[in-house]
């Protein structure tokens, strides 16, 4: 799907207000959160490099923290997918 942010995908498809926006850029994709019920989420964090999530979730393994690491919300093979279909309509 695409809007005046780009393109995006619902990475909790039961939740509509939630949306990841991918883009390319050089040589990896980029994730950024948006939150209908959060409208300050967008403009406080920025585009985030899927090395930097794939860093993230190997921490978070390190720790050993409680719970899954948010890694769900990031889709490689979707963002992949949204990109080269945008390409394709260009």
């Amino acid at each position: 799907m695409k809007d005046e942010r780009g393109l995006y995908y619902y990475p909790l498809l039961e939740n509509k207000s939630l949306r990841m926006y991918v883009r390319p850029n050089k040589d990896e994709l980029e994730f950024r959160l948006w939150n209908a019920d959060d409208p300050g989420l967008w403009e406080e964090h920025g585009w985030v490099p899927w090395s930097a999530i794939q860093q993230a979730v190997e921490l978070y393994k390190k720790e050993k923290r409680r719970g899954k690491p948010p890694i769900h919300l990031y889709d490689f093979d979707i963002a992949v997918r949204l990109i080269r279909d945008e390409a394709k309509a260009g």
